[in-house]
C-alpha cells in the first residue's frame, strides 16, 4: 500500500509540473485521451442578454481530467486566457467556443441556478471575468450571489451535457445532442 501511495505521489507531482500545454497536446496517441475541464468560481454575477460579468473572479482557475489519467491543478487567469489560443484546429476555445454550465446562488431559490450556454471573448475587466455568451438552455439571471462555471472540456472528445457527468449540454463529443 506504502509503494502504490508513493507512486501516486509521484505521479501527482509529475502532472503538477507538466505545462498544461503538454497536457493538451500529447506526443503519444495513448497519451490523447487527456481531456481537461475548468472551474471557475466568483462571488457574484451580473449578466445581460449577451454578456455575462463574473465579479470578483478566483484568480485562479481549476482545470481536472476524468479517468483514464486522472489530473488536477489550477493555473492563473493569464494562462487560463493563453488556452483560448493555444491550441490549433478544433481544440482551441476561441475556434471552437466551450459550451458551459453557469451554476448561481439566488437567495430568494431554493436550489442554485443552472443554466447552459456557450462561452466566448473572455476579457479580465479588473477583478471581475467577462464572457459574451450564447443561451443554450435554461435562463441566465441578471444578477446573484455566489457562482461557479463548469467549462467543457479541451482535447480529444468530450462535452458537459445532461446524461453526460450531469451538466450542462455538451457538443465535443458523447454529451452532444
Amino acid at each position: 500500500m506504502k509503494t502504490r501511495r508513493k507512486f501516486m505521489a509521484a505521479v501527482a507531482l509529475a502532472a503538477a509540473a507538466t505545462p498544461l500545454g503538454a497536457l493538451l497536446n500529447p506526443a503519444s496517441a495513448a497519451e490523447n485521451k487527456v481531456q481537461l475541464m475548468f472551474v471557475q468560481s466568483a462571488e457574484s454575477i451580473k449578466a445581460d442578454a449577451k454578456t455575462l460579468r463574473l465579479v470578483n473572479v478566483a484568480p485562479q482557475t481549476i482545470y481536472f481530467s476524468d479517468r483514464p489519467e486522472r489530473i488536477a491543478g489550477h493555473i492563473s487567469m493569464p494562462d487560463y486566457l493563453k488556452e483560448w489560443t493555444a491550441a490549433s484546429g478544433p481544440n482551441n476555445f476561441s475556434k471552437d467556443p466551450p459550451n458551459a454550465t453557469l451554476s448561481v446562488y439566488e437567495a430568494d431559490k431554493e436550489a442554485n441556478t443552472l443554466t447552459v450556454i456557450e462561452i466566448s471573448k473572455p476579457v479580465v475587466e479588473g477583478r471581475d471575468l467577462v464572457y459574451n455568451y450564447k443561451l443554450l438552455e435554461g435562463k441566465v439571471p441578471s444578477s446573484g450571489g455566489a457562482t461557479a462555471l463548469f467549462i467543457d472540456w479541451i482535447g480529444p472528445g468530450g462535452g458537459v451535457g445532461v446524461g453526460f457527468h450531469g451538466v450542462g449540454v455538451g457538443r465535443r463529443g458523447v454529451g452532444w445532442r
